[in-house]
């Protein structure tokens, strides 16, 4: 890292994810798409087969309503179907649970993708330490169906509490030993973040460079830039159109403000506006 910013291309391997749930829920529909993917650039996969969408009944791996065998026997023909095609791929499985992480780092991921830090499922940072593999600590506030019923938080205290949670994750990965340049932070946009929160938490994001690690963004269709754009642009760009454009803009703006991975789902035209944003950076 560190040349330029890296494209982390979402493969969604479920039935009921926000932006393209189902779209590649059957694994080879799921391996054409990843593959795709890496055609157009992406440099890393990461292979998610549990909705964590707003009002989803995810984060306790006893009660989830995806079972962690269950999301293994969605994820794992696709991450070695597309290790079949491609072994060089680097691999990432979004996951919180550690049954799965260590499953899909045996079969050959080389990152977890933890939305919670290593908060709901203890088991999670042993896992990751004992497979040496990357790790990326995501910033969660609450569950997923708590999420609409949080309160608002101002600027100050939203970014202090997404501060010290990441703190607290970085911290439970050192001490379970992992080391620290394998270490990712993501802020966690829409995660426990309302509407407007998530524009002062990227406004500020640049803060949370002072934890030490990269950071990485995961902006890609999130619903708060749809309900941005929805008054007064449906008329002159297709819904489809729209969103697209505001991630692009909102993956430019994050890359100005120092992450170095944006997760993305459609990777051609987020090669293009990473190349801009890292072309502004270049010129400092």
């Amino acid at each position: 890292m560190g040349r330029r910013t890296l494209l982390m291309g979402v493969v969604n391997i479920t039935s009921d994810s926000f932006s393209d749930g189902g779209l590649y829920f059957e694994p080879n529909r799921a391996i054409e798409h990843a593959l795709s993917l890496l055609n157009e650039g992406a440099d890393i996969l990461d292979l998610g087969a549990e909705s964590t969408r707003p009002g989803s009944h995810a984060g306790d791996p006893e009660t989830a309503a995806v079972s962690a065998d269950e999301e293994q026997a969605r994820l794992l023909p696709v991450l070695e179907g597309v290790l079949r095609e491609r072994p060089d791929a680097v691999i990432s499985v979004d996951t919180y649970k550690a049954a799965t992480a260590r499953a899909a780092v045996n079969a050959g991921a080389e990152i977890v993708n933890d939305v919670s830090g290593f908060t709901w499922d203890q088991a999670m940072a042993g896992v990751c330490a004992e497979a040496r593999c990357g790790v990326v600590l995501m910033h969660t506030r609450g569950m997923p169906d708590e999420w609409g019923a949080q309160s608002r938080l101002g600027g100050n205290a939203l970014v202090a509490m997404v501060h010290d949670g990441l703190a607290a994750s970085l911290q439970a990965a050192l001490d379970a030993g992992i080391a620290e340049e394998a270490l990712v932070l993501d802020p966690g946009y829409g995660f426990g973040k309302r509407l407007d929160e998530n524009y002062a938490l990227l406004a500020r994001q640049a803060e949370l460079l002072t934890l030490g690690r990269p950071l990485m963004a995961g902006l890609s269709r999130k619903s708060f830039l749809s309900r941005t754009i929805a008054a007064g642009q449906a008329a002159r760009q297709s819904e489809t159109e729209a969103i697209e454009a505001a991630s692009a803009a909102a993956l430019v703006t994050a890359i100005l403000h120092g992450a170095s991975i944006v997760r993305v789902h459609q990777v051609q035209a987020a090669v293009t506006a990473a190349a801009i944003a890292d072309a502004v950076l270049s010129a400092q």
